[in-house]
C-alpha cells in the first residue's frame, strides 16, 4: 500500500477509481446545499485532488476555480473536467495558504479531505499553518461567504467517529467557529473483487479483509462537513 503522499504524487488515476464509488447515496451535494445556495455562485476549491467535488458542483454554479498542491492530481482533474464539456472552471497548482486568486472573489470556499494536512503534515508549526490557511479562506471569500471543509469521520463504520489523529484539528476548527454536519458517504463497488483491490490500495489490508469477509461490494463511511459563514 502506498503512503498518502505517494498516492497524491504518483497514483492519481487509481485514487480517482476509488472515489468514483464513494457516496453512492448522493448525500454530499445535498449536505453542501444545506449550508450554501449554489445558483450564480463563484467557488474557490482548494485541495481539489482529481476533481470529484469540482465536477459535482460545476453544473450548479457560475464558476469554480480548483487548486491542488499536487500537479499530478490536478492534471487528472483537468482531464476529467474537459470531458464534461463545461467551460466554467479553471484549475491550477497551489497551496491552501497561497491561492492565486483575487481577494473577495468567491461566495463559497470548499476543501475536501485535504485542509487537515495543514495539521497532520504541519509538524511543530501546525497551528500557524492552520491559522494561515483560514486567513486565506477569509481573504478569498466575499462578505457573508461560506467555507466548507469536508473531512473523514471514519471509513468502515456506519457511526461517525472522530479519528484520534484528527482530534486536535477538529478541536481547532471548533474553536475557530466551524460547525459540524455528519453524513454517510458509503462506497458501492461493482464487485467484491474490485472493492478489495481499491480499499486495500488506499486504506490498507485490514479494511480490505473486512470487505472480503463480509463478501459485499460495499463499504460504510461517515464524513463531516465543517462549515462557517463569514460576517457580512
Amino acid at each position: 500500500m502506498p503512503t498518502e503522499r505517494e498516492v497524491y504524487e504518483r497514483h492519481a488515476e487509481m485514487y480517482e477509481r476509488l472515489i468514483g464509488f464513494e457516496d453512492h447515496q448522493g448525500n454530499l451535494i445535498e449536505a453542501i446545499g444545506r449550508c450554501f445556495r449554489f445558483n450564480g455562485a463563484d467557488v474557490v476549491e482548494s485541495g481539489a485532488g482529481t476533481g470529484r467535488l469540482t465536477r459535482l458542483l460545476a453544473p450548479h454554479v457560475n464558476s469554480i476555480r480548483a487548486f491542488d498542491a499536487s500537479a499530478h492530481m490536478i492534471e487528472v482533474a483537468a482531464d476529467h473536467l474537459r470531458r464534461t464539456r463545461l467551460t466554467n472552471w479553471v484549475t491550477g497548482v497551489a497551496d491552501h495558504r497561497r491561492l492565486p486568486v483575487d481577494d473577495a472573489c468567491a461566495d463559497l470556499y470548499l476543501s475536501g479531505w485535504s485542509f487537515s494536512y495543514l495539521d497532520t503534515w504541519g509538524g511543530d508549526t501546525w497551528e500557524q499553518a492552520l491559522a494561515d490557511g483560514v486567513r486565506e479562506i477569509e481573504c478569498v471569500l466575499r462578505p457573508g461567504g461560506t467555507a466548507i471543509l469536508v473531512e473523514t469521520l471514519g471509513t468502515g463504520t456506519g457511526t461517525p467517529v472522530e479519528p484520534p489523529h484528527l482530534a486536535r484539528y477538529f478541536a481547532w476548527l471548533r474553536s475557530a467557529g466551524f460547525e459540524l454536519i455528519p453524513i454517510r458517504t458509503d462506497y458501492r463497488f461493482t464487485s467484491v473483487e474490485e472493492a478489495v483491490e481499491l480499499v486495500g490500495f488506499f486504506f490498507g489490508e485490514e479494511l480490505a479483509q473486512q470487505v472480503r469477509l463480509r463478501n459485499e461490494p460495499t463499504l460504510p463511511e461517515c464524513t463531516g462537513l465543517w462549515w462557517k459563514r463569514m460576517k457580512k
